[in-house]
């Protein structure tokens, strides 16, 4: 493969980019910039250059989406990769998934690498902090690094030659027991699944959801179901604040303490929880038995739940 450092090339066959970092950079190749509907480039524009490179955060994300490959040298901060793979609706795509290269470390990775992502592989052959987003590792095909995948990818195509690392696969469901903590787990998914985690998760578990199931054995973090546009969320223990919000349309069972500013803006849906405190208009209803049913089919006692709509 050709190189560049950090910089253009004339040659329109190049394949892999390559940056030196002196110094850890958050947000590189994060395909939302840093969230950028929200601080509207404050914090973070696709044409600001990369520190210590000539190539911008911007160019970097479009290599990878023309399907080139990234090498960073040296270490690298936090949110590596948010989003990767999705043609995001607010920089005019579809918001659906692409294909996109791969990146590779030689270095550490700060936290939150992989949240969202939904394609592409990532490989690192230095220190992953957690949490992590929604990734698992799988066996390495590159000598000396360990690469991982994103589980929307996994439940969405399969594992093709790939060998779990810490989780098993039955047909497109997926048991992780791998005890990272993870962020955004089930992320976009849109296929009949189920994933099952062993173990605590952090934020915003099963965002933008269509179909499927995330079920966590454990305890979950902030904005659990944020935006979830269907499919089922369980969480087998408690939750922190703002549960279900901006929810479109799905189900969140809460085997637990879901939280304070439980559905926040709520489209549509439902929540069937022992405890929490909603945002009107979203208030307590009678159990019907269909949700009844649904509460027994997951191994639970539906006279310790109260419905929210």
């Amino acid at each position: 493969m050709f190189k560049i450092f950090g910089r253009k090339s004339e040659d329109n066959e190049i394949s892999l980019l390559e940056l030196e970092l002196q110094n850890p950079v958050d947000c590189i190749c994060d395909f939302t910039y840093n969230f950028h509907w929200q601080h509207k480039g404050e914090k973070l524009d696709p044409k600001w250059k990369i520190p210590g490179n000539d190539l911008t955060f911007g160019e970097i994300v479009d290599h990878l989406k023309k399907g080139g490959n990234l090498k960073i040298k040296g270490n690298v901060g936090h949110r590596l990769c948010s989003s990767m793979g999705t043609n995001l609706v607010y920089f005019g795509g579809n918001g659906e998934e692409i294909s996109v290269g791969d990146v590779y470390v030689d270095g550490d990775v700060d936290t939150r690498m992989g949240i969202s992502m939904t394609r592409g592989n990532i490989y690192v052959n230095g220190h992953v902090s957690e949490p992590i987003g929604n990734i698992l590792e799988v066996k390495s095909d590159v000598k000396g690094y360990k690469k991982f995948r994103s589980i929307t990818d996994i439940a969405t195509h399969g594992l093709i030659d790939d060998i779990p690392v810490g989780f098993q696969t039955v047909a497109n469901n997926i048991v992780i027991n791998d005890r990272t903590v993870k962020d955004t787990v089930g992320a976009r998914i849109d296929v009949d699944t189920e994933i099952i985690v062993n173990g605590n998760v952090d934020l915003s578990t099963g965002i933008l959801m269509k179909r499927g199931m995330v079920r966590v054995n454990g305890n979950a973090g902030k904005n659990t179901g944020a935006l979830l546009n269907g499919g089922l969320i369980i969480i087998n223990g408690n939750t922190d604040d703002f549960t279900g919000i901006d929810m479109i349309k799905g189900e969140i069972i809460v085997n637990g303490d879901a939280g304070k500013f439980m559905a926040a803006n709520k489209k549509g849906g439902f929540l069937l929880v022992n405890k929490g405190s909603p945002i009107p208009p979203t208030s307590m209803v009678q159990l019907e038995t269909s949700d009844h049913h649904l509460l027994i089919e997951q191994g639970m006692d539906p006279g310790k739940f109260h419905k929210f709509k």
